[in-house]
């Protein structure tokens, strides 16, 4: 059975830090792109960041660039998104998910790109 376990969230003070694991079972990442992407009660999924399978080039939504960082480490088949700096507004249930390809791209506008998703880890930034 494919699957996605994000791990990692919880409840952090403003200016706080957490880092988020996405591990795969039932397949590797290689081939895969992974983005993460957050949804706040009464607001849309956006995305936040992804990486891409064939170069590990990273992308960023805008108010996340310079405080979170994504990572992949393959051999773990695992993906990581550190977070620092946190705001309440980055308060969320975050999800990270697969797609599928062999390039340099990945993608944070289209959600439904991706193939396969996590169940979610809620992420609580407040004092």
């Amino acid at each position: 059975q494919l699957q996605l376990v994000e791990s990692g969230g919880g409840l952090v003070q403003p200016g706080g830090s957490l880092r988020l694991s996405c591990a795969a079972s039932g397949f590797t990442l290689d081939y895969y792109a992974i983005g993460w992407f957050r949804q706040a009660p009464g607001k849309e999924r956006e995305g936040v960041s992804c990486i891409s399978s064939k170069e590990r080039t990273t992308f960023y939504l805008d108010s996340v660039k310079g405080r979170f960082t994504i990572s992949r480490d393959n051999a773990k088949s695992t993906v990581y998104l550190q977070m620092n700096s946190l705001k309440p507004e980055d308060t969320a249930v975050y999800y990270c998910a697969a797609m599928r390809t062999w390039s340099n791209l990945c993608v944070l506008s289209n959600g439904g790109a991706y193939d396969y998703w996590g169940q979610g880890t809620q992420v609580t930034v407040s004092s």
